[in-house]
């Protein structure tokens, strides 16, 4: 297999693919003949057109906000289908009736114009039947195709907790506003990327030398920093019972899609990697396959056309993966950096839940507060933000931002926030279009539980946070938190021996 990088959408080289704009529907990721048939609860939609179409402008989904009309209309055309092929099919079944016992049938009201055809009329007129019913049948099918097509290209329903338009609502704050001092040379050194190439523990430069914009290395302290952090997000994780799993970085392209996992950067340009194929492999039908963006793709993807017991619910998975997004196109100061970057390593918190508002919202809520404690804990300052239904992705109902103070956006991003973690409850917008359900319930039937996901640490931006926040310009060192001290070698300053080295003057 060929293993060159191309977007998600158009198959084209990314940089390439950055030039255009659009959204890439569910339907059109061609889904492998081993993979289960996504579940899609159509008749919710022709019961409750306006609802669906008031979520799709709602999040800008305007393209797909007349999918529910025409649902409604094709369900009706395959009504109408559904009705004169039965009428074909009672004509066939008299037909057969009459070739194979026409003594016995007739005295038959229904075939009394058959009477007086010969055997062969009969059976042209059988052949003739069956030709017709086989192109209603092809109809029906093409119907159903188009309406689940349709239907897949929604978004989730949107909670009643979600503020509508584009203003997020303020929830809280973590921790005590910062104080620095506002001078020229305070602006200059705020900066991470200052502050990493000060402590020559940031190499932006031979990252694109090696790999081009957008890369980037961590060296010596800032490496270690990193495996601190994974390792604190996991041990908090831990305590709360979630279990540890080590996923792949790379699924099949119908799972990505499958969970809604469409990232989007300023300018609404698709943002996933896909991995080439030849045309050989395309040929044969081998699946297309994708760079996960985030681990929340592969977790979801282990229950794919499973059966799981409701007793085991919640199942909560935490994992550590390295991700993949083209996202480094984004507009302005967000380029520069570990903001916004090709590659990164995350820890995920994943969970099924049982199908219903209290459980999910339970797990939900878990997840918030995790978050919350490892913030904290870290020192940094922090708002706590409900998102509203603009900068919902397509399968969340619900999404909460955590968003860190960074000196350095005071100026190239206005107010100096930055979003560090992010929680969505997705109710049964993935199970469904994965086709995993759950055995055991109330009534007894096979059902679809619930999903939520969320980051516990996106490494890159919360060293960078810690970076900026805890820079002390007088001594040149960053102040490493305490919770992260056991895993740095028991230090408490990053930078100690650059700053030994310069008062020496080497």
């Amino acid at each position: 297999m060929n293993r060159t990088l191309t977007c998600f959408r158009c198959r084209a080289p990314p940089c390439a693919a950055r030039a255009r704009n659009g959204r890439r529907g569910f339907s059109e990721v061609k889904r492998p003949a081993f993979a289960p048939k996504p579940m899609i609860d159509i008749k919710h939609i022709r019961q409750n057109p306006d609802m669906y179409e008031e979520t799709c402008v709602e999040r800008n989904y305007k393209a797909q906000a007349g999918n529910p009309a025409k649902i409604i209309d094709l369900h009706a055309r395959w009504q109408q289908l559904q009705k004169d092929g039965r009428a074909l099919r009672e004509r066939s079944n008299l037909l057969r009736r009459q070739l194979a016992n026409p003594a016995t049938s007739s005295d038959d009201a229904d075939v009394q114009d058959l009477k007086h055809l010969s055997r062969e009329k009969i059976q042209e007129a059988a052949r003739e039947l069956k030709g017709k019913l086989a192109v209603i049948e092809g109809h029906e099918a093409e119907t159903v195709a188009q309406m689940e097509a349709l239907a897949l290209e929604l978004p989730n329903l949107t909670s009643r907790d979600t503020p509508r338009g584009a203003e997020p609502r303020l929830l809280s704050y973590i921790n005590d506003h910062p104080s620095f001092d506002e001078n020229t040379e305070d602006d200059i050194w705020r900066s991470h990327v200052h502050i990493g190439a000060e402590l020559g523990i940031l190499d932006f430069a031979g990252a694109a030398a090696a790999s081009g914009w957008g890369w980037y290395y961590l060296v010596g302290e800032a490496a270690q920093l990193e495996q601190a952090l994974v390792q604190y997000a996991l041990a908090v994780a831990t305590r709360y019972g979630w279990t540890q799993v080590s996923p792949p970085s790379m699924v099949y392209s119908h799972i990505g899609a499958a969970c809604g996992f469409m990232p989007r950067d300023q300018n609404g340009e698709q943002q996933v990697y896909t991995i080439a194929q030849s045309a050989a492999d395309a040929e044969r039908g081998v699946p297309q396959m994708c760079l996960t963006g985030t681990s929340e793709i592969a977790l979801a993807g282990m229950k794919a056309g499973s059966t799981i017991d409701a007793s085991d619910l919640p199942m909560k998975r935490v994992a550590v993966s390295r991700c993949y997004r083209a996202e480094a196109g984004a507009r302005g100061a967000d380029t520069k950096g570990l903001y916004r970057v090709h590659e990164f390593t995350k820890v995920e918190l994943f969970a099924w839940t049982q199908p219903d508002h209290t459980a999910a919202h339970d797990v939900y809520e878990e997840m918030l507060d995790m978050q919350t404690e490892m913030l904290s804990s870290l020192g940094l300052y922090c708002r706590v933000l409900a998102m509203p239904t603009s900068d919902l992705g397509a399968s969340a109902t619900r999404k909460v931002d955590i968003e860190a103070w960074f000196p350095s956006r005071r100026h190239t991003k206005g107010d100096g926030w930055g979003e560090v973690t992010s929680a969505s409850l997705c109710t049964d917008y993935q199970t469904r279009r994965l086709v995993t359900r759950m055995r055991g319930g109330a009534d007894g039937k096979l059902t679809f539980p619930w999903t939520a996901n969320g980051t516990a640490l996106a490494v890159p931006r919360v060293l960078a946070a810690i970076l900026e926040n805890g820079w002390d310009e007088q001594a040149k060192t960053v102040t490493i938190p305490e919770c992260l001290r056991p895993w740095m070698g028991g230090k408490d300053r990053i930078g100690l021996a650059k700053a030994r080295d310069n008062r020496k003057g080497l």
